[in-house]
C-alpha cells in the first residue's frame, strides 16, 4: 500500500490523491465483484432453461459446484476490498491526526472558539465512513447499468420496467438529499453549540453548584439541544419515509417484473429462465440505489465533517520549518504593538513600544482591564499581534520554531491550568522526565517541601485543573513548571494572586535567584510591593503605555502624580471654603 507523501498541511483531497492507486485497486475489485454478481442470474437461467428441460442431474451438480465456487470467490474479494479501505482509512487518520490536532489547537489560540475537539471527532467520522459499508454503496452504484443492459437483452419491455424503477429510485434519492440537507446542516451547528456549552458548564461545575445556577444553565443548554434534536428528527423522519417508500417500491417492482416476465413467457417472447434471471437482475439494479438512500444520512454527516476539516487545514496549513536560531539570551523589544483577544479586532493593547535587556526584571503595573495580561500573552506568543512586532533577541517572535523556543520560555498564566498526570510530569512539561531538573525547579519555586508532604510526593496524580490542590499550591507548582530547565525569558502574570505570606516570600526569593542567574523576568501585577527586584517598570492605563523606565524613576513619578491628585481635592475644598 502506498505511503502518504502529501504535504501535511494540504487539504484532504490531496491526501486521497496519494492513495489513488490503492483506491483504483478497490475500484477494480468492485468491478470484478459486480460482474461476478451476474452468476446467480446465469445459474437460474441455466437451471430453468437447460437442467429442467433435459432432466440432467450431472449438469445440475456441475452448475451448482461452479456457482458455490464463484460465491466463495466473491466473498474473498469483498473481504480483501474491506481490508484495503480499512487500511486506507486508518492511514488517512494516522497521517492527519497530528496535523488536525495542531490546526485545531492553533485555531483555538487565534480565534478562541473552544471547539478543538470537534476537529478530531470530524476526522474520526470521515475515517468511519471510509472504512464502513456505506462507502461500498457508492462504489457499487455505478455498475447498475450493466445489469440493466442484460435485462434489455432478455426483453425490451422488461428493460423498460427496470429502467423506470431505477429512475423512480434515483428521483427518491435526489428528493431525500433536497429535503434532508438543510436540517442536517443546521442540526450539526446546534449540536456543536450545545456540546460546547455543556463542556464549558461542566468546567465551572463548582461555581454553578455553589450559586444555584444549574437550573438556568441547564435550560439554556436544553434549548440548544432541543433545536438539534428537532432538526435531527425532522431529517430522520423524512429519510425514514423515503427509505420505506424506496424499499416498498423495490419489492413491488421485483414482483411486477415476475408478473411481466410470466406474461412474456406465456406469449412466447422469453423463456422461464429469463423470467427468473430478470427478477434477480432487477434486484441488482435497484439494490445499490436503495442502499444509497439508506446511507445518505451517514454520507451527509461525513461530507460535512470533511468540509469542516478541509476548511480547517486550508485556514491553518502546516507552517514551513523556520531556520534554527541560537538559544535566546532574553532580549525583548516591542515595536508599536497593538493586540487583543483571539477572533476580535478590538485592541486591548495599543501601540506599545519598549526595550528590555537580557537579564533585566520588568514590572508591569496597571489597574484591571489595562492590558497587562494581554501584554503577557503577546510576549509569549499565545495571542497574535494586530499590528507591530514583538522581537526576542532581534528576531520576530513568530519566526521562531515553537518547539525549539518552548524550553527557553517560562510562563505562569493568570488562570492556572495543571494537566492530568503526575506533579513531576506537570513540572517537566510532559517532556522526558529529568528528576534533578524537576526538584531544582521545585526548590527554586519554594514548593519542594510542600510536594514531599503529599501522599505520593512528586508522583501524586493530578486530575483536571489540579484536582484537590488549593489555588496557592497549584500556583506554586505552575511557577516550578515555568522555571523548569532554566528558561532565559520568564513571564509571570499575577504570580502572587493566590499566595499566602510564605508563598509571597518564596516568590520574592525565586525572582531574586532568577535575576542573579541573568534571566529576563517580566512580572505582571497590580501590587507595587511585589516589584522590589524590578529594574524597569511599565505602567499601563486603558491599553496604552502611561510610563516606562528605570523602576525608581517611574515609582517617583507615580508618587508625585498620586500626591498631586490628592492635593487637588484639598485645594478645591480650601478654595470653596474661602469663597464662602
Amino acid at each position: 500500500m502506498n505511503k502518504p507523501t502529501h504535504n501535511a498541511g494540504a487539504p484532504l483531497w490531496a491526501a486521497l490523491a496519494d492513495h489513488k492507486s490503492t483506491l483504483l485497486s478497490v475500484g477494480c475489485f468492485t468491478a470484478l465483484i459486480n460482474l461476478l454478481m451476474l452468476v446467480p442470474s446465469i445459474y437460474m437461467l441455466q437451471v430453468y432453461d437447460r437442467v429442467l428441460s433435459s432432466q440432467n442431474e450431472t449438469t445440475l451438480w456441475m452448475l451448482t459446484l461452479m456457482v458455490v465456487g464463484f460465491f466463495v470467490f466473491i466473498g474473498a474479494l469483498e473481504a480483501i476490498r474491506s481490508f484495503i479501505v480499512i487500511r486506507v482509512g486508518n492511514q488517512l487518520e494516522q497521517g492527519f491526526n497530528l496535523h488536525v490536532y495542531r490546526a485545531a489547537f492553533e485555531r483555538n489560540l487565534r480565534q478562541g472558539d473552544g471547539q478543538a475537539g470537534q476537529a478530531l471527532n470530524d476526522l474520526t467520522q470521515v475515517r468511519q465512513f471510509v472504512t464502513g459499508p456505506a462507502l461500498f454503496a457508492f462504489f457499487d452504484a455505478p455498475w447498475f447499468p450493466i445489469y440493466l443492459a442484460v435485462i434489455f437483452l432478455f426483453n425490451v419491455w422488461l428493460g423498460v420496467m427496470a429502467c423506470a424503477g431505477a429512475l423512480l429510485l434515483i428521483a427518491l434519492a435526489v428528493l431525500n438529499e433536497r429535503l434532508t440537507h438543510k436540517p442536517l446542516v443546521e442540526a450539526s451547528g446546534f449540536q456543536q453549540q450545545s456540546t460546547h456549552l455543556a463542556s464549558s458548564q461542566l468546567h465551572n461545575a463548582e461555581s454553578i453548584q455553589a450559586m444555584g445556577m444549574l437550573g438556568a444553565l441547564r435550560q439554556r443548554w436544553f434549548a440548544l439541544h432541543s433545536r438539534f434534536l428537532n432538526l435531527q428528527n425532522q431529517a430522520s423522519d423524512t429519510s425514514a419515509v423515503i427509505t420505506a417508500v424506496s424499499k416498498s417500491l423495490r419489492l413491488c417492482l421485483q414482483s411486477l417484473v415476475l408478473g411481466l416476465g410470466a406474461l412474456l413467457v406465456i406469449e412466447g417472447q422469453m423463456t422461464p429462465g429469463m423470467m427468473i434471471a430478470g427478477s434477480i437482475l432487477m434486484g441488482r439494479v435497484l439494490s445499490p440505489i436503495d442502499q444509497l438512500i439508506a446511507v445518505w444520512k451517514q454520507w451527509s454527516g461525513a461530507h460535512m465533517a470533511y468540509q469542516r476539516l478541509d476548511g480547517l487545514l486550508r485556514a491553518f496549513p502546516e507552517p514551513p520549518a523556520p531556520m534554527a536560531l541560537p538559544a535566546p539570551s532574553g532580549r525583548v523589544s516591542f515595536e508599536q504593538v497593538s493586540a487583543g483577544p483571539p477572533g476580535k479586532r478590538v485592541a486591548t493593547l495599543q501601540q506599545i513600544s519598549f526595550n528590555l535587556g537580557a537579564g533585566e526584571v520588568l514590572g508591569v503595573l496597571g489597574t484591571s482591564g489595562s492590558g497587562k495580561s494581554t501584554l503577557a500573552k503577546v510576549l509569549v506568543g499565545v495571542w497574535p499581534t494586530l499590528a507591530g512586532t514583538v522581537r526576542l533577541d532581534g528576531a520576530d517572535l513568530h519566526r521562531w520554531d515553537r518547539e525549539a523556543l518552548g524550553p527557553h520560555i517560562g510562563y505562569l498564566p493568570q488562570n492556572i491550568e495543571l494537566l492530568r498526570g503526575s506533579i513531576a510530569e506537570n513540572i517537566a512539561r510532559f517532556a522526558e522526565l529529568d528528576g534533578l531538573k524537576v526538584v531544582e525547579a521545585a526548590r527554586q519555586a519554594g514548593v519542594h517541601e510542600l510536594i514531599l508532604r503529599l501522599p505520593q510526593g512528586y508522583d501524586t496524580r493530578l486530575g483536571e485543573d489540579g484536582g484537590d490542590l488549593s489555588g496557592g499550591q497549584k500556583q506554586r507548582i505552575a511557577l516550578a513548571r515555568a522555571l523548569y530547565g532554566g528558561p532565559s525569558l520568564i513571564v509571570l502574570d499575577e504570580p502572587n494572586s493566590n499566595l499566602d505570606t510564605s508563598g509571597e516570600a518564596a516568590l520574592a526569593t525565586a525572582i531574586a535567584q532568577m535575576k542573579a542567574q541573568g534571566r529576563t523576568v517580566v512580572l505582571v501585577t497590580h501590587r507595587s510591593a511585589a516589584l522590589a527586584q524590578a529594574d524597569k517598570l511599565l505602567v499601563l492605563s486603558e491599553g496604552r503605555m502611561q510610563a516606562f523606565g528605570p523602576a525608581h524613576e517611574v515609582m517617583q513619578a507615580l508618587s508625585r502624580a498620586q500626591e498631586q491628585a490628592q492635593r487637588q481635592p484639598a485645594n478645591a475644598a480650601v478654595a470653596t471654603g474661602g469663597g464662602a
